[in-house]
């Protein structure tokens, strides 16, 4: 009997370390925070160590960023100013781009009659201007820009806006003078819209290059289209007049922009649209062409 009672309390002593040990490891996962079955105190009901409450404690929160004040690089900066809107730019067409081209031309910063369209021409011609008067040379026009132009120039005339033409017209070919006639001079560059030997209206033009040139000669008018398309060079050809086999008399916005440095497929380009469209108006199909030097 004293043998049995020894052993049993050697058992219950066993099983008391083991569940001593249990509930240490227990502990310690749950404060870790992975999960058990502890409770919040030690195995012993004594309060954790300071090692397991500084894992367990909440984290104090950081010091939020004090607001920029009013003299700190964020706050001083000031928004960018808008720029300036333009009143008048590049690939603009209208009266008012005229009256523009018109008061430059009395200043001599535009060499030629007002189109009304505002290409690289102009727009070198505004920056000329923009720079002599102080102004930043962006090439289009704002609201400064117009106002000092407006100041040192005059009111264009009407022959100011729209002059008979730029260049001299050259002496009519013998062939212009009977009939009505679209008399094209490559010598002078220019076209005359002539009814018995009498000029009604002129214009500059502009040719063909020296792979694609102009052809001379007396031709007729063979049909005329107020919009056309040119299909084989991708191009716009508003108030086509033909006369010899593909080649024509129309508007032409490259020349406009570019004048003189460029030059078309064979066509007769003319620059001032306004002019053209009322001469379209008045040719017939069947009216003499003569092309000539």
């Amino acid at each position: 009997m004293k043998r049995s009672s020894a052993i049993r309390r050697a058992v219950l002593a066993t099983a008391a370390v083991a569940l001593a040990v249990t509930g240490c490891t227990a502990q310690a996962v749950g404060a870790g925070g992975s999960g058990g079955s502890g409770g919040s105190g030690g195995s012993d009901g004594k309060p954790p160590s300071s090692a397991t409450a500084s894992a367990t404690a909440p984290a104090t929160p950081a010091p939020s960023s004090p607001a920029p004040s009013a003299s700190s690089p964020t706050a001083s900066t000031p928004a960018p100013a808008p720029s300036a809107e333009a009143l008048m730019k590049d690939g603009d067409e209208n009266e008012q781009v005229r009256e523009l081209q018109a008061r430059l031309r009395q200043l001599d910063h535009f060499d030629r009659a007002p189109t009304g369209f505002y290409g690289t021409i102009t727009a070198k011609a505004v920056t000329a201007f923009q720079e002599k008067r102080g102004l930043p040379g962006t090439g289009s026009v704002d609201g400064a820009t117009w106002q000092r132009l407006l100041a040192v120039t005059k009111k264009p005339t009407a022959d100011e806006l729209k002059p008979s033409t730029t260049n001299e017209l050259d002496t009519p070919d013998a062939r212009c003078m009977t009939g009505r006639v679209l008399c094209i001079s490559k010598e002078s560059r220019t076209l005359a819209w002539m009814i018995d030997g009498e000029v009604v209206s002129s214009m500059d033009v502009r040719f063909g290059s020296e792979n694609t040139p102009t052809r001379e000669g007396v031709f007729l008018v063979d049909r005329k289209v107020r919009d056309d398309w040119s299909k084989l060079y991708h191009t716009p050809m508003p108030y086509a007049m033909y006369f010899s086999r593909g080649q024509a008399v129309h508007y032409s916005s490259d020349f406009a922009a570019r004048g003189y440095n460029g030059g078309s497929h064979g066509c007769v380009n003319v620059r001032d649209r306004t002019k053209l469209a009322a001469l379209f108006d008045q040719v017939k199909v069947g009216d003499k062409v003569v092309v000539h030097w």
